[in-house]
């Protein structure tokens, strides 16, 4: 399927050890803070040009224990499948739960990913809950991110005994956007799953500045960038404290019950029906077309 609305100009765990190092996240402040500018990032291998092969294409849902997780919680990548008709398209959630856009890679999980991206794919990028702390050889030291987008490096010590050149967040994200480009696929950043968190009666954005960071890279890599946390936050705004209660355990703020993650899902595909173009439209089911389309300000579509 060709995606001429996005197509680059430039060639190229419930369980804690899922929470993630969230003080950090906390520390830094909401969603809504400012970001520093990206550094320019390698060019990417340019794709020649050639038709879809035959057959549907693939949407990928890669990110985190949000978008991820186990009963009796639950991801709203794994509601979001049931949006989509799949005699048209394969909708495959291959988020992992405590994986930050580091461990993701490093573990291996993005270049399985990429190896069955086909041209004409999608993919659905979202990181940031795990990404904050000190790289460090301690339990779960694997998951932080250098803070920032910049191209920046560091040696450290990780879990496994290795010395792990640790890149920053906006760089992880970048490669990700490359490799999925190279490959002939379309991705989509995606700011940060809300969570259960109020400050003075609203939702709060967090984790941090990941969203804005996020954004910036969606901005330099010319990919459209959709704002989950601030459509969610809004959300949540609207329905109250009370009612949102019900969409996550008594004790857990970042994980949701089926009932939120499937709100989740819904407000995911709002914001994919609002994309310049629609290029998700033909593949809806009637429960995906059944969700009104989000408000444009939610979506930056990036076109150079």
């Amino acid at each position: 399927m060709s995606f001429p609305s996005f197509t680059a100009v430039s060639p190229l765990k419930l369980l804690a050890p899922l929470l993630g190092p969230l003080a950090v996240g906390l520390l830094l402040g909401g969603c809504t803070s400012s970001a520093p500018a990206v550094a320019t990032p390698a060019q990417p291998v340019a794709v020649a040009p050639r038709p879809a092969p035959a057959g549907k294409p693939t949407l990928y849902v890669v990110g985190d224990s949000t978008a991820n997780s186990p009963a009796p919680i639950q991801g709203w990548g794994t509601p979001f499948i049931g949006y989509f008709d799949p005699a048209k398209i394969t909708v495959l959630n291959r988020a992992r739960g405590g994986r930050s856009s580091r461990s993701y890679i490093h573990e291996g999980l993005w270049d399985a990913v990429v190896k069955d991206l086909k041209v004409g794919d999608f993919i659905l990028l979202q990181f940031g809950h795990n990404d904050g702390g000190t790289p460090s050889a301690a339990r779960a030291g694997d998951r932080p991110s250098l803070p920032g987008v910049g191209e920046e490096t560091k040696d450290f010590p990780n879990p496994a005994g290795q010395t792990e050149t640790v890149h920053t967040f906006g760089y992880n994200m970048r490669r990700m956007v490359t490799d999925a480009r190279a490959r002939g696929a379309t991705i989509i950043v995606l700011s940060c799953t809300v969570r259960n968190l109020w400050r003075t009666g609203q939702a709060d954005h967090g984790p941090g500045a990941f969203g804005p960071w996020a954004a910036e890279v969606a901005k330099s890599q010319h990919v459209p960038f959709l704002d989950f946390s601030l459509l969610t936050a809004d959300k949540y705004d609207m329905l109250g404290r009370e009612k949102v209660a019900a969409f996550y355990g008594p004790t857990d703020t970042t994980h949701s019950t089926p009932a939120g993650a499937d709100f989740n899902a819904a407000s995911v595909v709002s914001g994919l029906r609002s994309l310049p173009g629609a290029p998700f439209e033909a593949y809806l089911n009637d429960k995906g077309r059944g969700v009104p389309a989000a408000a444009a300000k939610y979506i930056t579509s990036n076109q150079p």
